[in-house]
C-alpha cells in the first residue's frame, strides 16, 4: 500500500546535523523510492523561498531557522516558535501518517491535535526518555520538562516508536503498554560506507557529533592528555561544532594537547567525514545523552572501528557494544576511557579482530533493513 506521510521536527538534515535528523533524511528517502509521498515539516532552513524537494521529499518551512540551542541547552524558544507555526501547515494536507519525532517536545501536541483535525493516525518516535535528567539539564523548571514528557507518553501517539531496545524499556518503565511499542532502530549505509576511501589524513581516535555539555568530549580530551604520556603523537580528530567548541579548544591549550587534538568543525560532505573516520583506529562517543540509539557508533562500526562509549542510563544501548567484540563500556571518567583507547592502540591484533566484529555488527543495520520494519509499523496503525 502506498501512503501519504509527514515527519514533523524542527531540525532537517542535511542543514543540520544530528543523529534524529540523519534518521529522517535516511528512512524518508528511501520510502521515496519505494513509492510512498512523504512530506517534512521542519524550521526553514535553506536559503531558497518557499518548500523545497530534495530527493523527492517535500520539504516544507514550518518557521524560519532559529538558534536550536542557548547556554548549551535546547532553547525553549524556538522550540515554542516552531510549535506554535505547525499546525496550519500540516493540517492544510490529510496524511495516511503523521510521524512527529519527540524532541524538542513542545510541536507533539499540534502535531495531535493536526492529527484529530485530519483522522491520521500520530506515531511519535522516541530518542531518549530523560526522566530525572530534567532537573539536571533545566534546574527547577525541569519538573515541567518532566511533566510534559509523561503527557505526551501518555496521551497523544496512537502508536510509540522506540529507537533502541533501551529506549523502549524506559518508555515502558514510565508506564507505556508495551503492545503500543515498535522498535525500529538506527541504521546505516552499509554498503555506501565500504566504498568510500580512507582520508590521507590519518588519526588514532575519533570523535563524531556535536559539541554540547552532555557529549563530554571533555573527557576525551582530558583522556588526550593522560595517553600523551604513553603517545606523545597521539592524533585525536573532533568532527563536529557546537556551543562548546571554544572551550574545548581552550581545555585543549590548557592540558597542553593542542597539538594532539584537531578541531575539524562541521564538515559540510557526509562522505568525507566518512572517510576521516575510516582514516582512523578508534571511535570515543563519552556522551551522556543518546537515549540508547547512536547512528554514529553503528558507522563507526561500519568503518571497521571498534567504539568507546561511556556506561550511563541516558548514554547508548547497552546492546548496542558487546563488550570486548565490538567495543567497550567503561565508566564516566577520563582515566577510564584513556585505558581502553591505550588496551586498543597498544595491541594491533585485538584491535583487528574486533574491527572484523564491527564490520559484522554493522552489515545487520543496514538502513534497508530499518525502512522494511517501518513500513510494517505504518501499515499496522492505518
Amino acid at each position: 500500500m502506498k501512503m501519504k506521510i509527514a515527519y514533523v521536527h524542527d531540525a532537517v538534515y542535511p542543514f543540520i546535523k544530528g543523529g534524529a535528523e540523519r534518521r529522517m533524511y535516511e528512512v524518508s528517502r528511501r520510502l521515496v523510492k519505494r513509492g510512498h509521498e512523504v512530506h517534512i515539516y521542519g524550521m526553514h532552513w535553506w536559503k531558497e523561498k518557499g518548500d523545497i524537494e530534495l530527493e523527492g521529499v517535500k520539504i516544507h518551512g514550518v518557521s524560519e531557522g532559529a538558534q536550536l540551542y542557548s547556554q548549551g541547552r535546547r532553547s525553549i524558544k524556538s522550540a515554542a516558535i516552531f510549535a506554535s507555526k505547525v499546525f496550519p501547515k500540516i493540517s492544510s494536507k490529510r496524511f495516511d501518517v503523521i510521524d512527529c519525532f519527540q524532541a524538542p517536545y513542545l510541536h507533539s501536541f499540534p502535531a495531535k491535535l493536526s492529527s484529530v483535525f485530519k483522522r491520521s493516525p500520530l506515531i511519535i518516535t522516541w530518542h531518549e526518555v530523560w526522566r530525572g535528567y530534567w532537573q539536571e539539564y533545566l534546574g527547577s523548571p525541569g519538573v515541567f520538562g518532566r511533566l510534559m514528557e509523561k503527557m505526551i507518553l501518555l496521551g497523544l501517539a496512537d502508536r510509540v516508536i522506540a529507537v533502541s531496545d533501551q529506549t523502549r524499556d524506559d518508555l515502558m518503565k514510565l508506564g507505556v503498554d508495551s503492545k503500543n511499542i515498535s522498535v525500529v532502530p538506527n541504521g546505516v549505509d552499509y554498503t555506501h560506507v565500504q566504498k568510500i576511501n580512507p582520508s590521507k589524513e590519518t588519526s588514532d581516535v575519533v570523535y563524531l557529533g556535536r559539541l554540547i555539555k552532555p557529549k563530554n568530549v571533555d573527557l576525551l580530551i582530558r583522556a588526550a592528555a593522560e595517553l600523551k604520556k604513553d603517545f606523545p603523537r597521539l592524533r585525536v580528530s573532533v568532527i563536529g561544532s557546537g556551543p562548546e567548541q571554544s572551550s574545548l579548544e581552550t581545555l585543549a591549550k590548557e592540558l597542553g594537547v593542542q597539538d594532539n587534538v584537531k578541531f575539524h568543525g562541521f564538515v559540510e560532505d557526509h562522505d568525507d567525514v566518512i572517510s576521516l573516520m575510516k582514516s582512523s583506529k578508534v571511535f570515543v562517543i563519552p556522551s551522556i545523552q543518546e537515549g540508547g540509539a547512536s547512528i554514529v557508533t553503528q558507522e563507526a562500526n561500519a568503518c571497521g572501528l571498534p567504539a568507546i562509549a561511556v556506561d550511563h542510563p541516558l548514554g547508548i544501548d547497552k546492546r548496542l557494544i558487546v563488550q570486548g567484540e565490538n567495543g567497550f563500556f567503561t565508566e564516566v571518567k577520563p582515566e577510564a576511557i584513556a585505558e581502553r583507547i591505550k588496551q586498543l592502540l597498544s595491541d594491533e591484533n585485538l584491535r583487528k579482530k574486533m574491527s572484523e566484529n564491527s564490520l559484522n555488527f554493522a552489515r545487520e543495520w543496514d538502513w534497508e533493513n530499518v525502512v522494511d520494519k517501518l513500513e510494517n509499523v505504518y501499515n499496522s496503525v492505518i
